[in-house]
């Protein structure tokens, strides 16, 4: 019983930290560069947020607090630009999140 048990439980753990892995895959996200609080109106302090749009459908990533989104912040406060940005994305309650590794203005067309 205690194998059975001990080898329940090595199965539950690696399936968790596969599912974990999934979740965790960057990606990249183009769409408009902008604020949150400034230009969007939907937070109370200054953040990040990429607004992606397809099939006539938007779909806002709020980009989470870090070093790299915090020095790329003035780029885009005031005035939407066009960005491009690599990262995980976790879905909570509706709202996607992106944590950043690499965020710059994307390339003119």
């Amino acid at each position: 019983m205690k194998k059975l048990t001990l080898t329940l439980s090595a199965l539950a753990l690696a399936f968790t930290v596969s599912t974990f892995a999934a979740d965790a895959k960057e990606q990249t996200i183009k769409g408009k560069g902008q604020c949150a609080k400034c230009s969007l109106k939907e937070a109370d302090s200054c953040q990040n947020a990429i607004v992606t749009e397809k099939d006539g459908k938007k779909t806002t990533y709020y980009i989470a607090q870090n070093d790299t989104s915090k020095k790329f912040h003035g780029k885009i406060c005031t005035e939407p630009k066009d960005v491009e940005a690599t990262g995980t994305v976790k879905e909570e309650n509706g709202k996607k999140t992106l944590t950043v590794s690499k965020i710059d203005l994307a390339a003119a067309k």
